[in-house]
């Protein structure tokens, strides 16, 4: 699979893995901003990703950006379509007390590149009956 990816802004990096064998490629701010505490903000990438058919670029949180500073992706996982041609940005939420301030540069979020399966709806009037039925958030018991 080949992603072709087009720097809008100066300062934009290619996506990159940081290791042999991770699954998502780190991306970057190409913005200095504050976000407040407890606030949200839009975080430009100079990025746009120029996905085949059939595949999505799913932006998740960065796990030591989460765990040092409470800072996570908002809608989680973020999806790129294959056919957005605009500029990809990240929504990140603070949830921390503190102010939160974003670099230049700084990794934001992590991207995973994925096939699409897309389904055929058919509509039916009957539901087979399972062990678990209709139970749902936590119909399992607790932790």
């Amino acid at each position: 699979m080949t992603l072709k990816v087009k720097r809008i802004h100066p300062d934009a990096v290619l996506p990159a893995y940081a290791h042999e064998g991770d699954a998502g490629m780190d991306v970057r701010s190409v913005a200095d901003m504050t976000i407040p505490a407890g606030g949200r903000a839009l975080v430009p990438t100079g990025l746009v990703f120029m996905l085949p058919p059939g595949w999505e670029a799913q932006v998740r949180p960065r796990s030591g950006l989460a765990l040092k500073s409470g800072v996570t992706v908002l809608n989680t996982p973020g999806t790129v379509d294959s056919g957005y041609r605009g500029e990809v940005g990240v929504i990140l939420f603070n949830t921390s007390s503190a102010e939160f301030h974003v670099g230049k540069g700084d990794r934001i979020a992590q991207v995973v590149v994925a096939p699409t399966t897309r389904a055929e709806i058919v509509e039916t009037d009957s539901i087979d009956e399972t062990d678990r039925g209709s139970g749902g958030f936590g119909s399992t018991g607790r932790a």
